[in-house]
């Protein structure tokens, strides 16, 4: 790596796990989360990670963040390195546990707090052709479409205008395909946690900041040490990934991951999901798929 750090930018998930946990340094992730909901978001403090990072691996492949803002709402923020076939449910899991873990017992149900997942992929999760996709829970009537909404009584009582604001929203930002010209604030976020690279012309919230806190000059030799192991821990983790794959194309599954595509073969399979999906989602041929 080049050894003039001046104008070096610490990469995000690094600095997750580092430095965007001082209050000093809110305002860039206040930055990142204003940028994406579209409202000015004010992070009141953050919670210890309820991650469970049992090897070396996960360490380096997954950071994840949450934070409480000043309306009461929890924001998890998660960066994944390497691909993850169950991602999906796994946002579910987790947005899924922070609203039971975060009402007390004998609470009104109008406790429920609210909770946005915001996930950082540097995979190709799923298929579409956006880098940032927003999910949402609205409820349609099946005869006439129209949307299902709130009472006057209830709008005033939970302070919001939809039905979908009650219930946990997911963002998804497919970052490591973007690479061309930032035309947007959003996109210069983007490109940010893509490239760990600030524009000069940057001007979206929290961009400044990260430009001033974030760089690699103010860390110390320690810490610039620990920082390019990390960066070689991310190399190797996807070389090792792309390396399993080219392997198990030309020799086959090795036997303890061949247990798991069965496994989840026989699950796709009892779910009625197509043969050509679970051949892809296993790599186990059509002949094995049939006789589970």
């Amino acid at each position: 790596m080049n050894s003039n750090n001046k104008n070096q930018i610490i990469r995000f998930d690094w600095a997750m796990k580092r430095l965007l946990r001082n209050k000093a340094n809110f305002s860039i992730l206040e930055g990142l989360l204003t940028t994406l909901l579209g409202e000015k978001i004010i992070i009141q403090r953050l919670f210890e990670s309820e991650s469970n990072q049992e090897d070396e691996y996960d360490k380096y492949n997954r950071v994840d963040m949450l934070a409480e803002n000043s309306k009461g709402e929890l924001v998890l923020i998660e960066v994944q390195n390497n691909n993850e076939y169950a991602y999906f449910q796994r946002m579910l899991f987790g947005t899924s546990k922070l609203v039971t873990e975060y009402i007390n017992r004998g609470e009104s149900y109008d406790k429920v707090c609210k909770v946005y997942s915001v996930n950082i992929v540097y995979f190709s999760l799923g298929h579409g052709t956006d880098f940032v996709y927003h999910g949402k829970t609205e409820f349609r009537g099946i005869h006439t479409n129209d949307l299902l909404e709130l009472t006057p009584f209830q709008k005033q009582a939970f302070k919001v205008d939809t039905v979908s604001q009650l219930y946990p929203e997911y963002y998804i930002l497919k970052v490591n395909g973007f690479n061309q010209v930032a035309k947007s604030p959003l996109e210069e976020w983007i490109y940010y946690l893509n490239t760990g690279e600030i524009p000069s012309t940057a001007t979206a919230p929290g961009l400044e900041e990260a430009r001033e806190r974030l760089k690699l000059d103010s860390m110390t030799k320690n810490e610039l040490a620990a920082y390019y192991r990390h960066l070689d821990n991310i190399v190797i983790l996807r070389d090792n990934i792309n390396t399993e794959r080219e392997e198990g194309r030309a020799e086959g599954i090795e036997e303890g991951e061949r247990k798991k595509a069965i496994k989840v073969a026989r699950y796709l399979k009892s779910s009625g999901t197509a043969m050509e999906l679970i051949i892809g989602a296993t790599g186990l041929s059509k002949e094995e798929i049939e006789k589970l």
